[in-house]
């Protein structure tokens, strides 16, 4: 699939409606959430509720359905049971939600700049064949500063390394004025420092207000650096605090066999299948 179809596919939607938000509703209310296909259930009965500002880590296995939660909220994935509300409405009626797919899904050679990219994020607002005003450039210059990338704002995505093509996606959410960011395995095959530079990222985003959805394989990094975490095997295992979810008997049921327990200097670390990426993680 080419970038454009991709990054496309995740706003399209989002155009239909301009519903306000609810006061007092919180930013994520998901109801019994469910996909099932004719080859088997992907997810089902997930159920939690997000405040603005929050971040959470959403890990499991691959084929968990991780992916497949990220989908349903953003709305490019109707489920076959339950409902989404962001503040208060459906998914489809807010311009805020931002979805940040896996790298790996898309065709790095589709000839577009960085720049180009970062004012998809504008579509919403604009309308798929109206220029851009001068408003929304100064918005895409914005969000490339706030990331870092204002002297690559010329560049070819063809030309990035990872670290930079992550924090270009997190530029167009910017630019998009997102309040809720989904990201889909993120830091898959970033090195430290790129990855370092994306938690730089995030933390200015919390403390601006925008609430993020991350989904991950790494345990240990959702254990350190996240307040929250959802425990996930097509069904929700729980959801809290690191030390109250990634419990022995929890990730047992999560990861079964997969699951191995190494002892460190700071106690037992339980590595799963961490080692890659899956598009319906």
């Amino acid at each position: 699939m080419s970038l454009f179809e991709e990054l496309h596919k995740t706003t399209q939607h989002l155009r239909k409606h301009r519903l306000p938000h609810q006061d007092g509703a919180p930013i994520l209310r998901a109801e019994g959430l469910g996909l099932r296909y004719e080859s088997g259930v992907a997810l089902e009965g997930a159920s939690f509720v997000l405040m603005t500002g929050e971040r959470l880590a959403i890990v499991g296995p691959n084929g968990a359905g991780k992916s497949t939660l990220l989908k349903i909220i953003a709305g490019v994935l109707q489920p076959t049971e339950g409902r989404v509300h962001i503040y208060g409405n459906e998914p489809g009626g807010h311009i805020c939600i931002a979805y940040v797919p896996q790298r790996s899904q898309v065709d790095w050679n589709f000839p577009v700049t960085v720049a180009d990219v970062v004012m998809m994020g504008r579509v919403g607002q604009l309308g798929l064949f109206r220029n851009p005003r001068t408003s929304d450039w100064n918005l895409v210059e914005q969000a490339l500063k706030i990331v870092g990338m204002s002297d690559l704002a010329r560049r070819q995505i063809n030309q990035l390394s990872g670290g930079q093509q992550q924090r270009m996606f997190i530029a167009r959410a910017l630019a998009q004025e997102a309040e809720l960011m989904l990201m889909d395995e993120p830091f898959t095959g970033l090195d430290i420092n790129s990855q370092e530079e994306v938690f730089r990222i995030l933390d200015d985003l919390k403390a601006r207000g925008v609430t993020v959805l991350v989904s991950l394989h790494d345990l240990k990094m959702a254990t350190q650096r996240f307040d929250q975490v959802m425990l996930l095997n097509q069904r929700m295992l729980g959801i809290g605090t690191p030390g109250w979810v990634l419990t022995p008997e929890n990730l047992l049921s999560a990861y079964g066999g997969r699951l191995h327990w190494v002892p460190t200097e700071e106690g037992m670390l339980a590595l799963g299948d961490t080692c890659c990426g899956d598009n319906e993680s």
